[in-house]
């Protein structure tokens, strides 16, 4: 969550209140608009305060016109209506809501098939609110894993744990590593290659690692990261020293489009090194936010410390998480679309969304100012940056000029050691049509006359060029 300090003084200025749609409050008689930072004295009739959100939340982007976004922005009617009727169902009262309980427990044995688990039946897993806590959790696994196996020297002053991972994981492996105390060794980017070196990680390890982080999609550009090859490059490791060092796969997008698109790569549990896998039902899951996934090979794989058992909710059901009550409307969503699609509908839907980058990319591409560094054949993602001829604008001018016709596209630059490197990243998700694409190059090929005719960049703080930052 962002961190918000209170208004400065300047901002106290009270709401717009239009009285054709206002009428006065039968308790309060209050006919003007309430203060917006602090609790006004009286009630609201609801249709008052429902306009006076609605109106302010006009001002927001357009969602389905995101293109930073990973998180799912549209969903069938039939699937608004379930989560309406689960959203006052709280997930951790499984005892009281033994049916939402049961509809997770299939999701997890559904994933468990789908992620090649040599025994579905023995898989063990959770729901989440996200991918970010998923990953708290598999790196608190690995964690207790490694201190279990080290109980003769850790706790001790100069032992630390670490963890292995690319320079361009998602920053919810930075938050875990700061939480947590543990080492972030991270594998820096060289030349064309944007993501992790399974030999360099190799490399990193050490009888502290606790495990290895391969990434299925990476955020920066979409790109798969090579968890055979890397679980090899351990398998090679232990040979030679005999460590033997897990590996956590962060399919966050990427474990939702792998099984149904790319079937013959193999990064799942069919590689005995990966103890954990977790995804976000909330991206190419295809549910809206937020639900994530966490699914451990099996119980070995979990230390029974870490779950815990209640039983002042009624019952005594085991539960690992970092919340505690958190709605069951988006779990019920996520069966329903498993339920709704099933194999063939989930391949049709992303062989759609890969067609649809693939095509925007190439055309981009053809436009002839820009180089295009991924072209949405993994994700469906591509990243793309200005071409070296070109010098009277940058990615952030794009950005900038972009979002004046709705378009939100992030324009960021790369982590260690291609900070020189700024790009922008195109998104496509379920929703983002051949007609919007159209649309989008239609608006990008009007841009380009008049960011040619600049004489040089006009974005002078990078930081401010965009709303976004990656």
């Amino acid at each position: 969550m962002p961190l918000h300090k209170g208004p400065v003084k300047s901002d106290e200025r009270p709401m717009s209140f239009n009285p054709f749609f206002g009428e006065a409050n039968p308790v309060s008689g209050m006919t003007e608009a309430p203060p917006k930072h602090r609790l006004a004295d009286g009630p609201l009739p609801p249709s008052t305060a429902y306009q006076l959100v609605h109106d302010e939340l006009m001002l927001d982007g357009n969602a389905r016109l995101n293109l930073a976004t990973f998180v799912t922005t549209w969903m069938e009617p039939q699937a608004g209506v379930l989560m309406a009727e689960c959203q006052d169902k709280n997930m951790i009262d499984k005892d009281e809501y033994p049916r939402t309980a049961e509809l997770e427990k299939r999701c997890v044995a559904m994933l468990a098939d789908l992620w090649n688990a040599p025994d579905a039946g023995a898989a063990v897993g959770c729901s989440t609110t996200g991918s970010s806590e998923a990953c708290m959790l598999a790196g608190l696994a690995l964690k207790r894993r490694w201190a279990r196996r080290n109980a003769d020297r850790y706790p001790a002053r100069d032992v630390r744990p670490n963890l292995v991972m690319g320079i361009n994981v998602q920053v919810c492996w930075e938050k875990f590593c700061n939480f947590w105390e543990v080492e972030m060794r991270q594998v820096p980017l060289e030349g064309e290659r944007y993501h992790l070196d399974p030999g360099a990680a190799a490399e990193l390890c050490d009888e502290n690692t606790i495990g290895v982080v391969g990434i299925l999609g990476s955020t920066f550009d979409g790109s798969y990261e090579p968890i055979a090859e890397l679980c090899a490059a351990l398998d090679a490791l232990q040979e030679r020293t005999g460590l033997d060092i897990p590996v956590h796969v962060d399919g966050a997008s990427g474990a939702m489009i792998a099984p149904f698109l790319d079937e013959d790569l193999v990064w799942d549990f069919r590689l005995p090194r990966v103890a954990s896998i977790n995804t976000s039902g909330h991206k190419y899951g295809l549910v809206s936010p937020g639900v994530g996934w966490a699914l451990w090979r099996d119980s070995e794989a979990l230390p029974e410390e870490l779950v815990f058992r209640v039983n002042y909710l009624g019952g005594n059901m085991p539960t690992f998480a970092l919340n505690f009550s958190r709605p069951g409307a988006q779990v019920v969503a996520q069966y329903y679309t498993f339920l709704r699609l099933g194999r063939e509908g989930f391949r049709a839907v992303q062989q759609t969304t890969r067609n649809v980058a693939r095509s925007l990319a190439e055309r981009v591409a053809a436009l002839g100012d820009f180089h295009l560094l991924t072209r949405g054949d993994e994700l469906p993602v591509f990243a793309f940056t200005t071409a070296p001829e070109v010098a009277s604008y940058d990615v952030f001018d794009v950005s900038r000029r972009m979002r004046e016709h709705g378009w939100l596209v992030p324009a960021y630059t790369f982590p260690p050691n291609r900070e020189d490197l700024s790009v922008l990243r195109v998104v496509c998700r379920n929703g983002f049509s051949t007609d919007l694409a159209e649309l989008f190059v239609e608006d990008l090929s009007r841009l380009l006359p008049d960011l040619r005719r600049q004489a040089r960049p006009q974005t002078h703080d990078k930081d401010a060029a965009t709303g976004f930052h990656h």
